[in-house]
């Protein structure tokens, strides 16, 4: 299976006339046509929505393109909330899942309207105090099982070594207290396995989290309104990998909604999921130009883009497939390690990486960086990040995020005795 980037290398040539690289690349057409693939896989069910996570693609051009085919943000700290209203979400627009949650953050969620999803069961009383009394209609509680999340004979994650949740007892007690307290409808939230292209992991969890559901209500009496089935949802990143099938999965869960639910008269439950990975990563390009070539004990290309730019690969050893533009049909009879200029020695994007010949100048695109890529740069070393670009449905590009500058990273320091150049 061939990765073929969404950019040609005549249009990034275009780009870099007036946006010097390296900047991470977003293609509005994929990120639409994605979207709306969702909404269709799931449409069977009248309350469904999607809330974005911020944190995999923190860029209000990029909300505002989501809310417009319908999604509304899932948001986990402060500044993410007010990005989430700077583009015009808030009330249930807003789903706020934190955990450690700082008053000021669950406070400013409260004030807003957003739907709160509380990570503990001590949380009930911390909301409480928060809000003054005054709790919100509705309430979300995250579920953690324990032990590990398996498909079949597979072991997909471990659930009992992760820090979100409550236990099903906690819930329950959890519930009856914000009962006591005024609150009249509740939502589950739990996310037990990390970017799995299996397509039955969503129907698996929705089994789970459903049955939970029902036992809750026969335990408590609490109306569910909402069942958030969080993200997961992973994406091809290699080659050879397969791809999820959204149509796939969102039968599968509809299955298991009317295996479940409906015979308990659950069926005004709506499902929403939280996704950030699946939405948005295919649809991201890093694009970087080879500054250096050096030939020791391996062969080398040193690229303007680092891991403060894509750290995924440094902090996972994570694959990202690797295209060099205008070279797509070239051969691949090189090997390269392809780094960065960071004093770090896991700053690399491949190591021993079959591709074509490269050469001083050459563009390349690191793909599906579309998420998790720019939201988890930094500073080490001075770098300072690169600028977000998107690829308009029309062909053009927009700058929606500036590279820094060097007086954006000193910007933090107070003292006049100094004076910073650019």
């Amino acid at each position: 299976m061939k990765k073929t980037p969404f950019v040609t290398l005549d249009q990034v040539k275009k780009i870099t006339a007036d946006i010097p690289t390296p900047f991470h690349l977003y293609d509005e057409a994929g990120i639409r046509r994605n979207a709306r693939a969702l909404k269709a896989a799931f449409s069977w069910n009248p309350g469904f929505r999607e809330y974005f996570a911020v944190k995999a693609t923190p860029n209000p051009y990029i909300l505002q393109i989501l809310k417009e085919e319908g999604c509304g943000c899932d948001c986990a700290s402060y500044t993410e909330l007010l990005m989430a209203e700077a583009v015009g979400n808030t009330g249930h627009d807003v789903m706020f899942s934190s955990n450690v949650t700082p008053e000021k953050d669950m406070r400013k969620a409260w004030e807003m309207g957003a739907y709160i999803n509380l990570d503990d069961a001590t949380h009930v009383e911390f909301l409480e105090a928060v809000c003054g009394g005054d709790m919100p209609e509705t309430v979300c509680l995250r579920f953690n099982p324990g032990g590990s999340f398996s498909l079949g004979n597979t072991i997909m994650d471990m659930p009992r070594d992760a820090k979100y949740g409550m236990t099903e007892d906690q819930m329950a007690g959890a519930v009856n207290r914000l009962m006591k307290l005024g609150v009249k409808h509740f939502g589950i939230h739990a996310f037990l396995a990390s970017n799995t292209t299996a397509n039955d992991y969503y129907p698996e969890l929705a089994s789970q989290l459903f049955r939970l559901a029902v036992r809750l209500r026969n335990a408590t009496g609490a109306h569910f309104s909402f069942i958030n089935l969080s993200g997961g949802v992973g994406v091809d990143y290699r080659p050879e990998q397969p791809a999820s099938n959204i149509a796939y999965i969102g039968e599968g869960v509809r299955k298991k909604y009317e295996e479940i639910l409906k015979p308990q008269g659950m069926d005004d439950i709506a499902i929403f999921t939280e996704l950030g990975r699946f939405m948005l990563a295919p649809y991201g390009h890093l694009v970087a130009k080879v500054l250096h070539q050096k030939h020791i004990y391996r062969e080398y290309v040193g690229l303007d883009a680092c891991a403060a730019d894509l750290m995924r690969p440094a902090m996972y050893g994570a694959y990202h497939h690797i295209t060099v533009l205008g070279k797509e049909d070239a051969i691949l009879d090189h090997v390269y390690d392809v780094t960065g200029g960071l004093c770090e020695n896991n700053d690399k994007f491949a190591i021993e990486r079959s591709l074509p010949r490269i050469e001083i100048g050459d563009l390349l695109v690191i793909h599906d960086t579309g998420a998790h890529g720019y939201s988890m740069g930094y500073n080490y070393n001075g770098k300072l990040r690169s600028a977000e670009v998107l690829l308009k449905e029309d062909g053009s590009h927009q700058l929606i995020r500036r590279a820094e500058k060097p007086s954006d990273y000193f910007a933090t320091f107070d003292f006049t005795d100094f004076k910073f150049g650019e």
